[in-house]
């Protein structure tokens, strides 16, 4: 099996983890679920050589598990400066800027007091990593990314839209 496939077949396999997490109401769940996804997304970008790619998804690893049981500012605050600086060190031209922003709305987002906060700001750092996926040539995370944004807006209106709508 080559590298490439291997690593489409680690992002399949995350897709899974990604398509649950916004079905989940607590956030602690939600970002639990993104930790394991991020572990797979991260070796599918070393598998494919984009260093800073794997990088930061390597912080939102340890990021996301470390929001499970803080929402603190000065976490955020650390996590946002590791992965600029994660950027500046594999720098490698448009793609790294690109990873780096919706890194840095993910960074927001995971330390969001309220899902509602999280699943919106995770919306514009999917956006920012769907156009990177499809700059590095990755398929199935560029449909991961397109499920992504899909599942997170399912579980939005879920929660609430729906309700408002019955209640009107």
């Amino acid at each position: 099996m080559s590298a490439f496939t291997l690593s489409q077949l680690l992002v399949a396999i995350a897709i899974v983890f990604d398509l649950i997490s916004f079905q989940f109401k607590a956030r602690e769940r939600i970002v639990a679920c993104l930790f394991v996804s991020g572990i797979l997304i991260s070796i599918h970008f070393c598998l494919l050589a984009q260093w800073t790619a794997a990088g930061l998804m390597g912080i939102a690893t340890v990021r996301y598990l470390t929001s499970i049981f803080t929402t603190s500012k000065k976490a955020m605050w650390g996590f946002s400066g590791a992965a600029v600086l994660m950027s500046c060190l594999t720098y490698n031209g448009l793609v790294s800027v690109i990873s780096c922003i919706g890194t840095l709305f993910q960074t927001r987002a995971a330390f969001c007091q309220t899902d509602k906060n999280l699943r919106l700001l995770m919306i514009v750092g999917t956006s920012f990593w769907l156009c990177h996926n499809i700059l590095v040539g990755s398929p199935v995370a560029v449909l991961m990314e397109l499920l992504f944004i899909g599942s997170n807006l399912v579980g939005y209106y879920r929660h609430y839209f729906r309700g408002q709508l019955r209640s009107s």
